[in-house]
């Protein structure tokens, strides 16, 4: 029985169950991470708690959570109400059945992929439990205005509290604690022989019996002699077929070597054949996950909440942006001179519209496969996956595009999301650097042309350098003549370059284009205020999910799409970097 958690600030006398239902500095399976004192103003509040994050429906609320903020995280004390669901959940936590927590919380506000504050709302009782990963389920697309919600889990043990425990108890438990942790620690010198002694005569049978079940007590028949004879229990004091059958003593030897051979499995198996003992692997239990749900390999998109935090939104997905240019010496004001003919002022108008493309992912499940796996809610983690992909997928297609060839059909077409890196030249600013024969030289040179076409930027206030771990890390190894570094630190550089934060994107590594002058050119890196970009979509740009039952198949497939628009709308709004090849400096 877990030790009852003392606070000051919480009364013990009344409450079913208590436990984690948020951990600090807990990173989530989609990078995020939960900092401490996120939470801290809902010290003290009571939240309704429910089954599985339902929120339609008054018979799903159970009772009620009171939180308390600690330095861990946040932890809650639960009391169930007295209504048949409130007792029904009561049971099945009292049980183990159900041993987890989860929170929906609002109100989000991350610096990169720190959650820093938040709001929660609810406490559930979640199946997904076990959880060592932990992870978010993001559950709506935020605009500019709203803020991002979320489901978390922590994965910790729900504890258990019984009404006739006091401080006394929990004294003795802490106790009891201390004794079964020296328990412990003595048993570590223990070989195997040794806990097999401790073992009661009724125990030591049980072990007998089913190493006997194993081999199996089938007829077998003399063949010489044509008769049958039955094999008879191992434990038998009668004469019996000691063919195939494993004694004491051959027991008390496999034991004694288990030390030699590193564990009682591998003793066994080395000592199967000259005991007879067949298929022996099947006493030890199957191997268990250390990770559920199993961990994303992926790229770091801590990136990706920064560009869509940062982008404006509009409730329209179809865009026009028109510009009158007066910079010629057409539009500029004019002299007058007597008897001569006053001239009209000429300058061109400048437009373009940009309409809304669908990007989607989709996946399936065996309903067999959502049915069997219990260690996890297999489902919410799908979800957190494709909502995560869908994300990086749309960040992605403004900076730099998707990758993809043009003739492929999933090209995510870049007249619908203009790439900031390959817009056209009256709002992506152009600026080329010439591969020098060092690595030095290049940075030198990419840090020249960043600061230089500061001049011709016409953006929105102090803007964003985006580029990619490489340049930045050459950045900062630049060293003066004396072999000290030229950045002490990567604020040093972020004043150099006039940018307000420098942000690594792993998507754009080594990524080229052909150019008409210049031929083929690597981009370096995007400067860039990405409020002056707009993305568009109707019906306040929602992410929708859809799931579907193929009756067929026996499939559950799921679908998770936008619609929506995005391109640059202000002329002169960002600066794309590239670096040239030497040869290519004459032309």
């Amino acid at each position: 029985m877990k030790m009852m958690r003392k606070e000051k600030k919480i009364k013990m006398e009344k409450y079913d169950f208590s436990g984690w239902v948020t951990k600090n500095n807990l990173k989530c399976a989609d990078g995020r991470t939960i900092m401490k004192d996120a939470f801290k103003h809902n010290d003290g509040q009571k939240v309704p708690l429910v089954w599985n994050h339902q929120h339609n429906d008054p018979n799903e609320v159970l009772g009620y959570v009171l939180l308390h903020n600690q330095d861990e995280g946040v932890y809650g004390y639960g009391t169930f109400n007295d209504t048949e669901s409130g007792q029904t959940a009561k049971l099945l936590v009292q049980h183990g059945d159900v041993n987890a927590l989860s929170i929906y919380a609002n109100q989000l506000k991350q610096s990169m992929s720190n959650v820093t504050h938040g709001n929660i709302r609810e406490v559930s009782l979640v199946l997904a439990g076990a959880n060592p990963g932990a992870y978010i389920d993001s559950i709506m697309m935020h605009g500019e205005d709203s803020e991002d919600e979320a489901i978390i889990y922590t994965g910790e043990d729900i504890e258990i509290y019984h009404a006739d425990r006091d401080d006394s108890t929990s004294k003795n438990d802490e106790g009891s604690k201390e004794e079964k942790k020296s328990m412990t620690e003595n048993n570590e010198d223990k070989t195997i022989g040794d806990v097999f002694d401790t073992l009661t005569d009724e125990q030591k049978t049980a072990v007998y019996a089913i190493i006997a079940q194993v081999m199996g007590d089938s007829e077998t028949e003399n063949d010489e002699g044509g008769n049958k004879e039955m094999k008879h229990n191992v434990f038998d004091n009668e004469n019996e077929n000691q063919e195939n059958t494993l004694t004491h003593d051959a027991m008390n030897t496999i034991i004694a070597d288990g030390k030699r051979y590193g564990s009682l499995k591998e003793s066994f198996l080395a000592h199967a054949q000259e005991y007879g003992i067949e298929s022996i692997d099947w006493l030890f239990p199957e191997a268990k996950t250390l990770n559920n749900p199993p961990e994303f390999i992926k790229r770091d998109t801590g990136w990706v909440s920064g560009v869509m935090n940062s982008v404006s939104h509009t409730p329209f997905s179809r865009i026009k942006s028109a510009f009158a240019d007066i910079t010629e010496d057409e539009a500029r004001a004019k002299g007058y001179m007597k008897g001569k003919l006053k001239k009209e002022e000429v300058f061109s108008l400048l437009k373009r519209t940009t309409t809304p493309t669908t990007i989607y992912k989709k996946q399936k499940l065996d309903r067999d496969d959502v049915i069997d796996i219990t260690d996890f809610d297999v489902v919410s983690w799908l979800k957190a996956e494709m909502r995560m992909m869908l994300d990086e997928e749309i960040a992605r297609a403004i900076l730099v595009g998707d990758g993809r060839l043009a003739s492929s059909d999933d090209k995510i077409n870049e007249s619908n999301i203009r790439p900031i890196w390959k817009d056209e030249e009256l709002y992506t600013i152009r600026t080329y650097v010439t591969k020098g024969t060092t690595n030095d030289e290049t940075i030198k040179a990419f840090i020249r042309a960043a600061i230089k076409a500061r001049k011709d930027y016409k953006g929105s206030g102090n803007p964003v350098l985006y580029t990619t771990e490489d340049v930045l890390t050459d950045c900062l190894l630049l060293e003066d003549g004396m072999g000290r570094p030229l950045y002490e630190s990567e604020e040093k550089l972020r004043t150099t370059l006039r940018v307000s934060k420098i942000v690594t994107v792993p998507v754009m590594e080594n990524l080229k284009r052909t150019d008409e002058t210049n031929g083929e050119v690597e981009l370096m890196g995007l400067i860039v205020n990405l409020k002056d970009y707009n993305v568009g979509a109707d019906k306040g740009g929602a992410i929708n999910m859809f799931d579907d039952f193929d009756i067929d198949y026996n499939q559950q497939k799921y679908l998770i799409e936008t619609r929506c628009s995005g391109a640059l709308i202000r002329p002169y709004s960002a600066i794309a970097i590239e670096a040239k090849a030497a040869s290519q400096a004459a032309g």
